[in-house]
């Protein structure tokens, strides 16, 4: 009889304290659901239709946000157009003036002759995003106005396509679902603060997003000039692999190696490009040009942390410290950056 009694007990006690678990937990979710709905509250106002048209009649339609008193959205939104209407989700429209764009970046500033009082303009989170933290897109996906979904930031550092032959360095990676009409929209933490700029959705749930890192450069500038000039240096490169970097004599397969230099660019004269082709397991591969392994002390490991390092930390005009490997042997060489030199745009 007493074990009975006591498998009894423990089954008891088992249960009871699974039925505490299941209440921590659905009470957990409640918690999380009320987070989702009193930022969706805060920030909504902030977040905008916009509508492209033209003579002949609709051209687009995307999202937006109001940040201090403009609102930002994405170049590829925008188009040719010099100003587009802004829907609100109280339904108060606002004729915007396309005050400056970066195709490079993808962003645009709008102004605004007045904001709705209901809005409370939304802020560049000053944090850095992180893989697994969760994320909501706000926007109107497919035309539909003041929606809402979760995820998780996926993945940091993507390099997205750009239409300029230039990547635009430093995005984040998200599964929140994002769909046509999303592009514009701000992806923000559960602080509220807007970790990315929608750039677009890729389906099977992996959408993108411009980095706050990015735009809170860009778009103070957009908003100031009409134009932000980016940080050039010049130079084609490729990841440095195993086989490259045996050919090349370099102790670790990490950094980048300088496949090209442009003529005329910071670069010439200044770093040396691959100018000759070895056989390593049969295969050709490029010997001869500097491996890039940092700048200004900041190591640089693959393309993308070439990419964001150029972007996020120096600007025209500043002389940076590239470290190399050449020969065999370190040495760090000085250059002075330049603007991106205009280019034409399909």
């Amino acid at each position: 009889m007493r074990p009975d009694i006591t498998r009894r007990r423990l089954l008891g006690v088992v249960g009871a304290a699974t039925g505490f678990g299941s209440v921590g937990t659905v009470a957990s979710a409640q918690e999380q659901t009320e987070r989702y709905a009193e930022i969706y509250d805060e920030a909504i106002d902030a977040v905008v239709l916009v509508n492209v048209s033209d003579d002949e009649g609709p051209e687009g339609l995307g999202s937006g946000f109001v940040v201090d008193d403009y609102a930002v959205t994405n170049d590829h939104v925008v188009g040719e157009a010099s100003e587009v209407e802004l829907q609100f989700r109280d339904e108060q429209w606002r004729t915007a003036s396309v005050v400056g764009s970066d195709v490079h970046s993808d962003l645009a500033v709008l102004e605004l002759e007045d904001v709705p009082d209901v809005v409370s303009p939304l802020s560049f989170t000053e944090s850095e995003p992180t893989v697994g933290q969760e994320a909501l897109a706000l926007g109107n996906p497919l035309g539909l106005d003041a929606s809402i979904s979760q995820g998780l930031v996926s993945g940091i550092d993507r390099s997205l396509p750009s239409p300029t032959g230039f990547s635009i360095p430093a995005a984040i990676q998200t599964d929140a679902p994002v769909n046509p009409g999303n592009s514009g929209g701000p992806l923000v933490d559960l602080d509220g603060d807007v970790l990315g700029v929608v750039f677009a959705g890729a389906g099977q749930t992996i959408g993108f997003a411009i980095s706050a890192a990015l735009a809170d450069r860009v778009v103070p500038a957009l908003a100031e000039d009409g134009e932000y000039d980016h940080a050039y240096l010049g130079v084609n490169v490729i990841p440095v692999s195993p086989p490259l970097a045996e050919a090349n004599e370099l102790e670790d397969p990490r950094g980048v190696l300088v496949a090209e230099v442009v003529p005329d660019s910071p670069a010439e004269d200044v770093l040396e490009p691959v100018d000759d082709v070895a056989t390593v397991n049969g295969e050709p591969v490029p010997v001869g040009g500097d491996a890039i392994i940092a700048i200004d002390g900041e190591e640089i490991p693959n393309q993308e942390q070439l990419a964001a390092t150029i972007a996020l930390e120096t600007s025209p005009g500043e002389t940076v410290a590239v470290e190399v490997i050449r020969d065999g042997e370190r040495e760090t060489v000085e250059l002075e950056l330049e603007p991106r030199p205009d280019v034409d745009v399909p």
